[in-house]
């Protein structure tokens, strides 16, 4: 009896540490996220970029960028630009349409270009979906006066800017629950897009590289719930993470853009789609 007694306090002592050490985890992760110390330039009037290397997060290092974009003074400027059957690199695009600042978009047929999810821009379809998928379950959507994100399409449907991608990462300030598969779970690059109060969020995590090993799915969750984001979705990520502001060197490209394989600036992928704030100088 006594044997069996201290058999029970053993594995409840080791399950305490256990939990214990996870949560002890979980809390260094949200501290060294939460205390770091940004980078912090003004690009225009209510636009805001925030640059950070965190040395220590999820047990790796991480390029972190983030661009705050006040809404109150810029949703009339939020665009899309989309290519139907092309494909240009996040810069061009930028730089064609005029863009103060950008990132890249949704997913796309690599060899057509073309987003391979549904995508409208100003009322006019670009490309439909071509295959349905449970990744692409987020809807960005928003007209001049308001921005959401979504997984209701038919909550889309007043607005004439529409970009499915995903998958949906926090809804109300909750982290959504993501299927274990390798898109999810392997780390690598990331691109997303978010919503925090009246502020649009726009993020790159940089990968494949010993300066910058990139995030899972749900590390990205993580991070953008830190930061206060109550909606947030994933974008297309890899080799098609960029993040364009104008006036800055190397065509404007401030992370590290990973399909040249170097940590520079110049390993850009071409592109269907990009989300940007118009520059009216």
């Amino acid at each position: 009896m006594k044997s069996k007694h201290t058999a029970f306090l053993f594995l409840l002592t080791l399950l305490s540490t256990v939990l214990h050490n996870i949560s002890y985890g979980q809390d260094i992760d949200s501290v060294n996220f939460c205390n770091t110390k940004w980078r912090t330039s003004a690009v225009d009037k209510g636009i805001y970029w925030k640059q950070a290397n965190i040395i220590d997060l999820f047990n790796s290092r991480q390029e972190v960028n983030i661009i705050e974009i006040d809404l109150k003074k810029h949703n009339k400027s939020l665009r899309l630009a989309a290519l139907a059957n092309s494909l240009k690199k996040t810069s061009t695009l930028a730089q064609q349409h005029h863009a103060i600042v950008a990132i890249n978009g949704g997913f796309f047929n690599m060899k057509n270009g073309g987003a391979v999810d549904f995508i409208k821009v100003e009322d006019t379809i670009v490309n439909t979906t071509a295959s349905p998928s449970l990744r692409a379950n987020a809807y960005f959507a928003f007209n001049s006066r308001k921005t959401i994100i979504t997984t209701d399409s038919s909550q889309t449907s007043p607005y004439p800017n529409v970009l499915l991608s995903g998958p949906l990462l926090v809804k109300d300030s909750r982290q959504q629950q993501l299927a274990k598969n390798a898109f999810n779970d392997n780390r690598h690059p990331r691109t997303a897009i978010a919503l925090k109060g009246n502020k649009l969020i726009l993020c790159t995590v940089d990968g494949r590289n010993a300066n910058s090993q990139g995030l899972n799915l749900e590390e990205l969750s993580k991070i953008l719930r830190w930061y206060g984001c109550h909606d947030a979705m994933n974008l297309d990520g890899g080799g098609s993470t960029t993040m364009y502001i104008k006036g800055q060197p190397d065509e404007g490209i401030v992370n590290y853009p990973s399909d040249n394989k170097q940590f520079d600036h110049l390993g850009e992928r071409s592109v269907a789609n990009i989300i940007y704030i118009f520059s009216k100088k």
